[in-house]
């Protein structure tokens, strides 16, 4: 994800150290608490400023129905900078607070807080970052990445490539441009799998941090390897250069799919606009754009409150997202509730909660995830979408790919730890 970004100046605002609620609620007994992670002023603040409003909306709409099972949520939201000590020191306070679900924000922190998060017995949720064997929710019981991991974007994306060269790789050259770090390294062992699998010719190009200088491996992918396809795995800035590299060199973006941090409006006007990306794929793990029931419900609760729908909201990519990841910490606590018709439940029971998530689509925002105590990821799901017509075009349904290659590494995985 946009996790190792880190390498980014952090601007050190004591906002990082504030603990606030949603802004439209105050706390009173009874109320069920989240912990919810941003990054609303530091590196990787291009996704935090628009997922957090998201989340903060969804809970607001909830609350607005009388909340879950007669019990208001609140989502107590600190901003850590994208740091991992003020991670860990949000973690704690979260937990005094007497937090049940932990929504975690970064590759780095979901890391340095597995052990804790085991410990204390609360989930934590790490949508599309994260390691992907934490999938296996036997070997992570307390760690839910409900979305897509790298494994499975990677597969995904294989899958996609295929059925655009005809239904056959055999013999076709993908390249694989990615952000070198170790989130960035780690679809490839899956890649090299598929490779030999589908008899396609696989070449890696690393982008080194922090992924702004790539002109060289463009041009190598473009005009001396020739590439019948690229996969692009990049974070951050570098998914817009990717863009304007690529057009520069004349490769069609019609050949070029991203995982899911290249895929939002801001990648696209970073790298001049929706004009100049025409063509470009990307992977999503939720949906996208603004006509779905619960964002209708969303603009209309703030018009009885006399306020315009939030800008935010026209970020659809990233908004989207934190409704999605909202939904589903509230759907778990929605299940602990019904579970404990005396309201007093623990990290354990919505652990329990979220195993519990099957075909929660909100209206086809969210894919039909299906949550199980071996499950953690929830299938491995994902769209496609196109730049067309300067707007984002969807391009597939829900899909999982090579769900039985996916399994292999998380089985593996296990056996290593």
């Amino acid at each position: 994800m946009k996790q190792f970004l880190a390498i980014a100046t952090a601007l050190v605002l004591a906002a990082g150290s504030l603990l606030t609620a949603a802004p439209s609620h105050a706390q009173a007994k009874g109320d069920v608490v989240i912990g919810l992670q941003c990054d609303r002023t530091g590196p990787t603040q291009i996704v935090g400023t628009v997922l957090c409003p998201g989340f903060h909306d969804y809970i607001a709409l909830i609350n607005s129905k009388g909340g879950v099972e007669g019990r208001q949520i609140k989502a107590l939201e600190i901003d850590h900078e994208y740091k991992v000590p003020p991670g860990i020191e949000a973690y704690e306070r979260h937990k005094k607070e007497g937090a049940v679900t932990m929504a975690v924000y970064g590759t780095p922190h979901i890391y340095a807080m597995a052990a804790k998060l085991t410990e204390d017995r609360i989930p934590g949720t790490s949508p599309g970052f994260g390691s992907a064997a934490a999938a296996d929710g036997i070997r992570y019981p307390y760690i839910f990445p409900i979305a897509a991991t790298y494994w499975s974007q990677g597969a995904a994306a294989v899958d996609f490539v295929k059925k655009q060269l005809g239904g056959s790789l055999k013999g076709k050259k993908i390249a694989f441009i990615f952000y070198d770090n170790p989130a960035g390294r780690e679809p490839i062992e899956v890649l090299e799998d598929l490779s030999a699998l589908e008899g396609f010719q696989l070449k890696t190009f690393a982008v080194p941090p922090p992924g702004v200088e790539m002109g060289a491996q463009v041009l190598d992918i473009a005009q001396r390897y020739r590439a019948d396809f690229v996969i692009g795995h990049l974070f951050g800035g570098a998914p817009s250069v990717s863009i304007k590299e690529f057009k520069r060199v004349g490769y069609p973006l019609r050949k070029f799919v991203s995982f899911v941090w290249g895929a939002g409006e801001a990648n696209i006007e970073g790298a001049g606009g929706f004009a100049v990306a025409e063509g470009y794929y990307v992977m999503q793990f939720a949906g996208v754009g603004t006509d779905y029931p619960v964002l209708n419900e969303i603009r209309e609760m703030y018009k009885k409150q006399g306020k315009p729908a939030p800008k935010e909201m026209a970020s659809t990519v990233f908004y989207n997202r934190g409704v999605l990841i909202a939904a589903l910490h509230v759907e778990a606590i929605r299940n602990a509730l019904k579970a404990k018709p005396d309201g007093k439940i623990t990290g354990e029971d919505t652990k329990k909660g979220f195993e519990k998530i099957s075909n929660f689509t909100l209206g086809g925002l969210v894919p039909p995830l299906k949550v199980t105590p071996t499950d953690h990821e929830g299938g491995g799901l994902v769209q496609i979408w196109q730049v067309k017509g300067g707007k984002f075009e969807k391009v597939t349904d829900w899909f999982a790919a090579y769900q039985d290659v996916v399994a292999k590494h998380i089985k593996e995985a296990g056996a290593k730890k």
